[in-house]
This record gives C-alpha cells, structure tokens and sequence, in this order.
C-alpha cells in the first residue's frame, strides 16, 4: 500500500467505509429489506414475509429470468467473438485506421441505449432483414451494446502481451493459426473470461434498448421489474431486482472460477 503510516491507513479506511456504505452497501441492503417486507411505514420493513419469493416461484418470473440469462449468454459470447476478433485484425491496421475502428467500436456506448434501440427497430423492420418482434432482435441489440467492452478488454491485453511467446512458436515453424489458438489465445484467456463477464453483467441489467424492442414471448427480468414497480408493487419488484442481481452474481461466480484457473496456466 503506498500510505505506509498505521494511522493514516486506518484513516483511509474509515473514509472508504464511510463513502462505500452509504453510496454502494445501503441501497442494496434496502432492496434485500424490501423483498421480505409486506409494508414500510417506519425506519424498517414491517411485516416479514416470503410471499415475495413465492409468488415468483409460481409465477412468469422464472421464465422471465431464463430469458434473461439466454439473451446475456447469447449476446455476451457474440460480443466476445466479435470483439476479439476485431482486436486481432486492429493488431495488424494501421494507427489512423484503429483509431477509426475504436470509434465504431465505442459509437453505441457514446449515444444513450433506447438511440440503439430505435436505430435497430427502423433498421429491422423491413425486408430482407425483418427482425421485429423477434427475440433475435433484442439479443441483437445487447450484443451491440456490450462489444465495445469486450472487444476494449480484449485490446488492452493485447498490448500487455509480450510479443516473444508469438516470435518463438513463429521462429520454430509453427503456423499463424496454430500460433493463434496454442499460443496467443490461452494467453489472452484470462481477459477474455474477464470480457465475457462483465459483458454478461451488462446484458443482465440492460433496460432502455429492451423495451423498444422486446416481443410478448421473450419478456426479460428488467423489464418486468420495471412492470412491477410502475404499477407499484414494489416490494414484489425489489424481490424480482435481488433474483436478478443472484442469478447474475452466481454466473460471475463461475467465470472467475475459469478465469483463476486460466490465470495459473
């Protein structure tokens, strides 16, 4: 730690649980208290009950979540490949040219989220390429959002990379695709399950893009939170936001699981 002074460490912190609590720990201790509570007229929830849960158990909630966790899984491996390819090929482009390409690459996280949306509906809802109303659309629309991510972590860790594992395998004769896959990508591993996830992350949560474009049949979490709780049912929204956040952290769970073990290799 740079602060080397036993005081001054223990300063640092108070200071970090004095901002980390109030700003990042209590709003989501509050949303736990909510989904056990059936009223809240006081300081705490009253009325601790698990109909919450039971209700979602029994209910459309379980689909929703499967539909969620398909559209991060399938939109999280898109991006992946797309980003680590686009990171490859930047490798060998010139520096106006990767410029030009990371800021495509960054286009649909500069505008907000429901302007992907929108330009995604006008652009699909015409033949050849009709997608409206389909379930491809909306994986579509999480995969553009989340590229940028993979394909930025992917980037990043190629300029970590020394250029000797590659010149080696190359100077013993082996060839560039089987320098790709032996040498270069089990290195990049650890970025890529790093990517993966907190595209993954992304997806789980993405709201604005999604309720332009979803279709009756393919009903994600979020947007059925935000169902919840416009109607004001919102200790039966702060249950659905903690299976939410549950699912997603057990997901992140196993991809650092791969990446710990990547990282001995």
């Amino acid at each position: 730690m740079l602060v080397h002074s036993r005081p001054a460490r223990r300063a640092i912190h108070l200071l970090f649980l004095v901002l980390f609590l109030p700003v990042f720990a209590l709003p989501l201790l509050v949303i736990v208290a909510a989904s056990f509570a059936s009223s809240w007229s006081g300081t705490l929830p009253s009325g601790a009950t698990l109909k919450h849960y039971q209700d979602i158990a029994h209910g459309e909630a379980l689909h929703a979540l499967l539909t969620s966790v398909l559209t991060a899984l399938a939109a999280s491996l898109a991006a992946l490949t797309a980003g680590t390819w686009a990171a490859l090929a930047a490798e060998k482009l010139g520096r106006r040219t990767r410029r030009l390409l990371d800021a495509l690459f960054l286009l649909p996280v500069a505008v907000p989220s429901v302007v992907v949306g929108l330009s995604l509906l006008v652009a699909f809802s015409r033949p050849p390429f009709l997608l409206n109303g389909t379930p491809q659309i909306v994986i579509l629309a999480h995969t553009v959002l989340v590229t940028a991510f993979a394909y930025q972590s992917v980037t990043a860790a190629l300029t970590r990379l020394d250029p000797a594992y590659e010149q080696s395998a190359a100077g013993l004769g082996a060839r560039p695709a089987y320098v790709l896959w032996r040498v270069k990508l089990p290195l990049l591993l650890p970025s890529l399950t790093a990517a993966v996830g907190l595209c993954f992350t992304l997806s789980m949560g993405e709201l604005s893009a999604t309720m332009m474009l979803y279709p009756p049949e393919w009903l994600p979490l979020p947007v059925q939170i935000f169902a919840a709780t416009d109607r004001g049912a919102l200790f039966a929204g702060a249950a659905l936001a903690v299976t939410l956040m549950a699912a997603t952290l057990l997901v992140l769970l196993g991809v650092s699981r791969i990446r710990t073990k990547a990282s001995y290799r």
